[in-house]
């Protein structure tokens, strides 16, 4: 009898997805990233474990955000000093002047009544510059987080006060409408850095025509206190108003002056500041006529 020719036999693939399924691996074998290493009645717990460190994580993603915009805050604080620090610098220079001729003319001559002229200038533009340092130094700080009434017309003076500088020299003159038992809720050292975002920019607007420089404000029916920042300087293009909040859009990259330049961060974190205070910014402007910035705050009761 003939035997009946042998075969192959064909192989059956494993089912898809055996490997997942499969509670058991060779010795040695490390798990795969997709099997898990438990029984299915342990499942739920699983999933409890890995929610738990999903949350973690984004509660440590969370507290790196917010370093990171504390950072840049601060970061914005600091250039913003850096666009002024020459004005600053001319402004020391300005007070120490008279000071080293009145002593040196004192000393020349042996004169005491002269002696006691260069002592009392020597003491008035000294008190003047620890004044312009201490705002310095005041507006460069960390910011704590403390939420409380703030004295609206104090903080504004402190604003122009920053600039280290008499704006009369600039042909700018200065009004400040604010009763001073006016406050609202707020944190003291952002609203410092909001005011002085647009005070500088203010500045910048009107700098090479004569200007004025109008900040007033006063409580609203509903609750909040109004504040508006208003310049006669050049205006802003209609075709730039949607933008001017967003991150570094500037448009004064282009000049040589360091007290006229602005990396577009000033208005955008102002923006995040107030919002964060549980207010809103808003700004109005017509080229060649000036610019307002409006700020809402809540009302301190």
């Amino acid at each position: 009898m003939s035997s009946s020719p042998s075969r192959t036999p064909q192989r059956v693939p494993p089912p898809r997805f055996a490997a997942a399924r499969s509670h058991t691996r060779p010795a040695g074998a490390e798990p795969s990233p997709l099997a898990p290493t438990v029984a299915d009645d342990q499942a739920p717990d699983n999933l409890t474990i890995d929610a738990q460190a999903l949350q973690e994580r984004l509660d440590d993603l969370a507290d790196q955000f917010a370093s990171l915009k504390a950072q840049l805050r601060q970061s914005q604080k600091l250039a913003a000093l850096g666009t002024t620090a020459a004005m600053i610098a001319h402004e020391l220079n300005n007070l120490l002047t008279p000071v080293l001729a009145y002593c040196r003319e004192a000393l020349d001559r042996g004169d005491v009544a002269l002696m006691r002229t260069a002592l009392a200038k020597t003491l008035d533009r000294t008190a003047a510059m620890r004044q312009m340092v201490d705002r310095v130094v005041g507006l460069a700080r960390q910011s704590d987080t403390v939420i409380k009434a703030v004295q609206v017309r104090a903080v504004v003076e402190e604003a122009v006060g920053c600039l280290g500088r008499d704006l009369g020299k600039d042909n700018i003159s200065v009004n400040i409408q604010i009763d001073p038992a006016l406050a609202c809720r707020a944190n003291e050292n952002q609203l410092l850095q909001v005011l002085f975002n647009l005070v500088t920019n203010a500045r910048q607007a009107m700098l090479g025509r004569r200007g004025r420089l109008t900040v007033d404000a006063a409580a609203r029916p509903d609750g909040f206190v109004e504040i508006n920042v208003r310049d006669t300087g050049c205006g802003i293009p209609a075709q730039n108003l949607a933008d001017i909040f967003d991150p570094f859009f500037s448009t004064k990259r282009s000049t040589d002056q360091p007290d006229r330049r602005g990396l577009g961060l000033g208005l955008s974190i102002s923006k995040d500041i107030v919002e964060e205070l549980g207010g809103r910014i808003e700004v109005g402007s017509e080229v060649g006529v000036g610019s307002t910035f409006t700020i809402t705050l809540p009302l301190a009761e």
